[in-house]
């Protein structure tokens, strides 16, 4: 028997350390997005949405409208909140998760000093 192979819907989860300014959100927000869709081989049409979240401590620029910025995604729902404060943090973190498409599991990507968050996950 012949099974075609289905593509599923997948949440892919990333996070990338950044500095508080304009031009550093666009930029890593731009480079988070581009090496979560490289490393998962997907396109911008399996996309169904994605969700950032931020530190509070970054507050030049929601990696949202950075994303649109850098001109990705112009057909993709987008939403950003902040992310909750615990003792300890990580500082200047923007987390993402894409709802995609795909026919296996993602693979996570955390780059710029965000691997610390999840090691088990940057093998």
């Amino acid at each position: 028997m012949n099974k075609e192979i289905q593509n599923r819907l997948y949440g892919i989860r990333g996070a990338i350390c950044t500095q508080d300014t304009v031009d550093d959100i666009v930029k890593n927000t731009s480079l988070l997005y581009s090496t979560i869709l490289e490393k998962n081989d997907i396109s911008e049409t399996d996309i169904v949405s994605i969700q950032f979240t931020t530190t509070p401590d970054l507050t030049k620029l929601n990696p949202a409208a950075a994303l649109r910025k850098s001109g990705y995604a112009s057909d993709v729902p987008l939403f950003c909140s902040l992310e909750p404060v615990f003792e300890n943090s990580l500082k200047n973190v923007i987390r993402c998760l894409i709802l995609a498409y795909s026919q296996e599991k993602g693979k996570s990507v955390y780059l710029n000093g965000a691997e610390v968050l999840r090691p088990d996950l940057n093998k």
